[in-house]
C-alpha cells in the first residue's frame, strides 16, 4: 500500500486534496475503493482506534490489502485518531502504511514529546505519521471525540515549531470545523489556515469534512489543505438509504451488503468530486 506522504505532496502540486474515509467493515472498504477508481483518484482508507470492536488491525489490513491489489490507483491504510502507543505499534506491525497520533487533548509539551517518539518509531519502518495540534469540538452525531471536547484553534507559530521539532509528515489543524455535524453555521477561520500554511512545510489536514459547505472546502484546499477526513456524513447517508430500502423491500442479507457498498460509493463520490475532481 501507498505511503501517505507521496499522496499528499502530489495533491498539493495539483491544488487538490486526498479524501480520507472511515471504514469499519468489508462493505465500506469496497465502496470507498469503487468510488476512487471511478475518479482515478488516490484514496486513504481510515480506520479509527474506536473501531477495533468491528475489526482487528490485522483483519482491516487483510481486507484493504486484498482489495487494493485490484485497484490501479494509490491506496493508503491509515490508523486514524489514535492516542494509544501500543495500538500504534500494533498497526505498524500489522502493515498499515500510515498512523495518526492524536495528542490534541494533551498539553503542547506532552503532545510534542510523544509525537516525536511516534515519528521515530514509524519512520524506522517507512511509515508516515499524522499529528494534530489544536482541537475540534464535537458536533451532532459525532462518533469521534466526546461531548466534553472544546474547540482550540491551532496557533500558527506553535504549528511551525511543532512540525519542525517532531518531523511529522502531515499536521491536522483546528480552524473551526467540528467532528460530526454542525450545531450552528460553521465559522471557519481561513485567516488562521493561511497563516499556518505560510509557516508549516508539512501537508495540512482538515478533520471534520462532514457537513462543511462546498465553498469552504474549496477555500481550504486553495489555502493549503491536502487531506480531508469524512466519517459522519457517509455513515448518515448510508443509514438513511438503508432505512429507505428496508421500508420498501426485504432483501436477502447478501443483496443488502451489495446495496450498502453502492451507498458508500455514492457518498464517497460526492466528496471526491469536490476534493479531487476528474483527472
Amino acid at each position: 500500500m501507498e505511503n501517505m506522504s507521496r499522496m499528499l505532496h502530489q495533491a498539493r502540486e495539483r491544488k487538490s486534496a486526498v479524501g480520507a474515509f472511515n471504514a469499519y467493515n468489508y462493505e465500506t472498504v469496497k465502496g470507498i475503493l469503487a468510488a476512487a477508481r471511478a475518479f482515478e483518484a488516490p484514496v486513504i482508507v481510515a480506520f479509527g482506534e474506536k473501531y477495533l470492536a468491528n475489526m482487528s488491525l490485522s483483519d482491516i489490513y487483510a481486507v484493504t490489502d486484498s482489495l487494493s491489489r485490484q485497484h490501479p490507483f494509490p491506496v493508503c491504510l491509515h490508523l486514524d485518531h489514535c492516542s494509544s502507543l501500543p495500538v500504534i505499534e500494533a498497526a505498524i506491525g500489522a502493515g498499515f502504511s500510515s498512523v495518526m497520533f492524536d495528542g490534541s487533548a494533551l498539553s503542547y509539551e506532552k503532545n510534542l514529546r510523544i509525537t516525536r517518539e511516534v515519528c521515530k518509531m514509524a519512520h524506522a519502518h517507512g511509515i508516515t505519521v499524522e499529528a494534530e495540534l489544536g482541537s475540534l469540538a464535537a458536533g451532532n452525531e459525532s462518533h469521534e471525540g466526546s461531548e466534553e471536547d472544546r474547540e482550540t484553534y491551532t496557533d500558527p507559530q506553535q504549528a511551525h515549531e511543532f512540525s519542525e521539532s517532531t518531523g511529522c509528515d502531515a499536521l491536522a489543524v483546528s480552524i473551526g470545523t467540528v467532528h460530526g455535524l454542525y450545531r450552528k453555521a460553521p465559522q471557519i477561520r481561513l485567516d488562521i489556515l493561511e497563516a499556518i500554511a505560510k509557516q508549516v512545510a508539512a501537508p495540512l489536514v482538515l478533520h471534520g469534512g462532514s457537513d462543511t459547505p462546498d465553498s469552504l472546502i474549496r477555500a481550504c484546499i486553495e489555502r493549503g489543505i491536502t487531506k480531508i477526513n469524512v466519517n459522519t456524513e457517509i455513515s448518515g447517508s448510508v443509514i438513511e438509504k438503508t432505512a429507505e430500502l428496508l421500508h420498501t423491500e426485504k432483501p436477502h442479507l447478501a443483496v443488502l451488503s451489495l446495496r450498502q457498498q453502492e451507498f458508500v460509493s455514492e457518498a464517497v463520490s460526492r466528496a471526491l468530486s469536490l476534493f479531487w475532481g476528474k483527472s
